[in-house]
């Protein structure tokens, strides 16, 4: 499968796509311009929220929750960004990427600046505001989802070049890691979805393109996109048929990559699930 561009190389650093019906679209990060794009009838929005936007996810109420450079804001449904308490308060480490837990709890883990190993952690933004480390010794903390049953949390930390899954339980958090696969080639993981039939979705961000491996770890697909920097991906669409492909400009010679910074979308035959919103 080939991805389809769809918009100009518009940003810097693009991550984190979460299609909403709230939104009417998509929406994606200009992470480190701290900018929030909105895809909406074919025109793109941009807003500027913090110094750093990590990663977005609508709220239930209206509004969003953004991971920003050292710990969450929040969006009002009438667009007002307030931040929350800093979680961390040293310069050189950063919120990198998130999602949203089957309660409705917001996770989101972070990085170095200079990608020190085992400098980062996974956090997780409860409903109630309170914020508790969840993961210890991460380098760079990237895709974040859960199967379709809830069961199972799927998470890259994108040097070990592998996908991780955990036994998730509501109350205790992640159990019991295990790999789910090494991906082939020297292939290094950024964000990842899961689809409606429980395989996982992942950017090999130093690879051109999307795989999609089944449960087992066996590698079923692979989708080419037209930047060699691919960053996340997510389903969206009015039936959450489209796959959205964001790549990035960062560290990348764009006379050669010229298509870096846009955004793509692929046709691949599958439907993906709901995006899941935060509850506080």
């Amino acid at each position: 499968m080939r991805a389809e561009q769809i918009t100009d190389p518009i940003v810097y650093h693009g991550e984190g796509p979460a299609w909403s019906p709230a939104w009417g679209g998509l929406r994606w990060v200009d992470m480190l311009a701290g900018d929030i794009l909105t895809l909406r009838d074919g025109r793109v929005e941009r807003k500027h929220v913090a110094e750093v936007a990590a990663a977005v996810r609508p709220r239930r109420g209206g509004g969003a929750v953004i991971g920003i450079e050292r710990g969450f804001a929040l969006e009002s449904p009438e667009g007002l960004i307030t931040a929350l308490p800093e979680v961390w308060g040293q310069s050189d480490i950063r919120m990198n990427e998130g999602g949203c837990d089957p309660q409705g709890n917001f996770w989101c883990g972070s990085m170095a600046y200079d990608q020190s190993p085992g400098a980062a952690s996974l956090y997780r933004l409860s409903t109630e505001g309170r914020v508790d480390v969840m993961l210890e010794g991460v380098t760079i903390s990237n895709g974040l989802e859960w199967s379709p049953d809830g069961s199972l949390a799927y998470y890259n930390d994108t040097p070990t070049g592998q996908i991780a899954v955990f036994d998730f339980d509501p109350d205790r958090g992640l159990r019991n890691r295990r790999d789910l696969v090494e991906l082939p080639d020297g292939g290094r993981p950024d964000g990842l979805t899961v689809d409606s039939e429980g395989c996982v979705w992942v950017a090999v961000v130093n690879r051109g393109a999307v795989h999609r491996y089944r449960p087992d770890g066996t590698l079923d697909g692979t989708v080419d996109v037209g930047a060699g920097k691919v960053t996340a991906c997510a389903f969206g669409g009015d039936n959450l048929d489209r796959l959205f492909i964001t790549t990035s400009q960062e560290n990348v010679d764009t006379a050669a990559d010229p298509l870096a910074g846009a955004l793509f979308v692929a046709e691949v035959g599958v439907t993906g699930m709901p995006l899941r919103e935060f509850a506080g």
